[in-house]
C-alpha cells in the first residue's frame, strides 16, 4: 500500500511539473499531458457527432484552443475537466445547427438501405473486406446506445454520456456545462428516464413487442452461418431479459458500452457506415 501511495504521488508531481511547464508554454510537455486523456476525448466527441472527421476536426481544435488558453487555467478542476469543457462548448454550438434524431432513425435507415442497393453493396464489402468490419451484437448495441442518445435534448445526451460512460462526477460536469448542481443531476435523470422508456417500448431484446430488431437482423445478415441465439447469449443483458427491471437492463448497457471505444472496435468501419446511414435519414449527408 505504502509502495503504491508513493507511486501515486511521484505521478501526481510530475504531472504537477508537466503542467507547470506546459503554462509557460512548453508544448511538449502540454501533449504529454493532453495524451492522456486524447483517446477518450475523440470517442466522447464521436459518440456526441457520429462523425470520426467531425470529433476530429473539433479534438484538434480544442487541442490548439486550450494550449492558447492554458495561461488563464485556474487549476479549480483538472485539466482534462477543463479541456473536456472547451470541447463539449465546441460541439454544442455545432449540434444546436442539427436537427435531433428520431426514435424510428434506425428503422428509416433500415428501409433506405433496402431501397438503395448501392448502400447494402458498400455495407457487405466493408464487412467483406475491411480489417475493422466485423459484426458483433454488443458492438451494433453500443452503435444503437449512441443513436438513441442523439433523440435527447442536447444537455442530457452530453450529461449521461460524461456521467455513465465516462466517469466524470456531477461537480465535473457542472464545471463543463456551467450549470447548477440540481439542473446536472436532474438532466442525468431525465436522460436515463427517457431512455429506459425508448428501450422498454421499442428493443425486441427487452419487450418482446419491441418492433426493432435490428441487432439479430444484421446479425443473420452478416454472420449467415452464426447461429443467432448463441450470438445473443453471449450478452448478459439478454439473458432472463424479461425477468429485469427496465432500470437494471439500461445499467447492463451503459456497462457494455463503456467498455467499448467506437473508433477502436474490431467493427467500427463497419459501425460508421451504418451510422452515415442515419445521417443520410437525418438530412445531414446526402443519401446521393
Amino acid at each position: 500500500m505504502r509502495k503504491l501511495f508513493s507511486i501515486h504521488t511521484h505521478m501526481k508531481k510530475s504531472e504537477a511539473k508537466l503542467l507547470k511547464q506546459a503554462i509557460k508554454g512548453d508544448i511538449n510537455a502540454y501533449q504529454q499531458l493532453f495524451g492522456k486523456f486524447q483517446d477518450q476525448l475523440k470517442s466522447y466527441l464521436f459518440r456526441l457527432m457520429t462523425n470520426r472527421a467531425d470529433a476530429e476536426d473539433i479534438a484538434h481544435d480544442t487541442f490548439i484552443k486550450a494550449f492558447d488558453k492554458l495561461n488563464g487555467f485556474n487549476q479549480q478542476s483538472s485539466l482534462k475537466t477543463w479541456v473536456f469543457q472547451i470541447a463539449t462548448h465546441q460541439a454544442y454550438n455545432e449540434l444546436k445547427k442539427r436537427k435531433r434524431w428520431t426514435v424510428t432513425v434506425k428503422s428509416e435507415a433500415k428501409e433506405l438501405v433496402q431501397s438503395r442497393p448501392e448502400l447494402a453493396e458498400i455495407i457487405q464489402r466493408v464487412h467483406s473486406t475491411s480489417e475493422y468490419g466485423k459484426f458483433e451484437i454488443k458492438e451494433h448495441i453500443d452503435t444503437c446506445f449512441t443513436c438513441m442518445s442523439k433523440t435527447l435534448p442536447i444537455e442530457n445526451q452530453v450529461t449521461i454520456i460524461l456521467k455513465d460512460i465516462y466517469d466524470f462526477t456531477v461537480p465535473e460536469i457542472m464545471k463543463i456545462l456551467d450549470e447548477s448542481e440540481g439542473t446536472i443531476k436532474y438532466s442525468i435523470q431525465r436522460a436515463r428516464s427517457t431512455l429506459n422508456n425508448i428501450f422498454e417500448e421499442r428493443c425486441a431484446f427487452i419487450n418482446k413487442n419491441g418492433i426493432c430488431n435490428q441487432c439479430s437482423e444484421l446479425n443473420g445478415w452478416m454472420n449467415p452461418k452464426q447461429n443467432a441465439q448463441e450470438e445473443k447469449m453471449k450478452i448478459r443483458m439478454i439473458k432472463n431479459a424479461g425477468n429485469v427491471e427496465a432500470e437494471k437492463l439500461l445499467e447492463l448497457r451503459i456497462k457494455l458500452v463503456k467498455n467499448i471505444d467506437p473508433l477502436k472496435s474490431n467493427g467500427h468501419e463497419l459501425q460508421e457506415v451504418l451510422l452515415n446511414c442515419n445521417r443520410m435519414v437525418m438530412k445531414e449527408i446526402k443519401a446521393g
